[in-house]
């Protein structure tokens, strides 16, 4: 990691890896083709309209790199790496302090997400890393997700991985204007300790 590069204050370790996975904050020079990514996989996001560069930059000029010295951001944005190469993105999100919890945010690239061995295998190891970041690291108590009802592989990873169903929100969203479940889980640091 250069000397100049962005780091999360919070974070004790710039990466963290697991030997295939490396995961360090997001970097400027990550933006645009998180961007891209976003636009191009918005039926599997909160996102409701294209992105545009000058509306990504603004974003992370006034959400993203204010946070990165503080002992409490809202957000940990992560990219990550296999072999040295940006594969994705995601992180800790909406985090609670007071509440010691976070919800995980989870995006590959287009490609990757379309090749279902690869997809959970990615996946998993990023659960891993997240909660070793959170729970190790933070000192979070609580991990929660929301995914969206197609997503069927997320879903099964996520429950592989710990997280408990804690409920199903019936037609929460409109996906291609159709009404979508999502469904909850949630893994509590306790029951990640227990079980390693």
């Amino acid at each position: 990691m250069s000397a100049d590069a962005v780091r999360y204050l919070v974070m004790p370790n710039p990466y963290l890896s697991d030997g295939v996975l490396d995961v360090r904050a997001v970097q400027p020079a990550d933006i645009e083709a998180i961007r891209q990514w976003r636009n191009a996989q918005m039926d599997v996001l909160r996102q409701t309209a294209p992105i545009s560069p000058e509306q990504q930059e603004r974003y992370f000029a006034e959400h993203v790199w204010p946070q990165i010295t503080s002992l409490e951001p809202s957000q940990v944005l992560v990219a990550l790496e296999r072999a040295g190469v940006l594969i994705g993105y995601g992180g800790l999100v909406h985090i609670s302090w007071s509440n010691r919890r976070a919800e995980v945010s989870f995006l590959l690239t287009p490609e990757l997400e379309k090749n279902t061995d690869e997809l959970i295998a990615l996946f998993s190891r990023f659960l891993d890393l997240m909660k070793q970041l959170a729970f190790e690291d933070l000192g979070l108590r609580r991990l929660c997700t929301e995914t969206f009802e197609h997503r069927t592989r997320h879903v099964a990873t996520l429950e592989a991985s710990g997280f408990r169903c804690e409920g199903r929100l019936r037609e929460h969203v409109l996906i291609d204007g159709k009404p979508t479940d999502s469904f909850t889980h949630g893994l509590l640091a306790v029951e990640w300790k227990n079980g390693q």
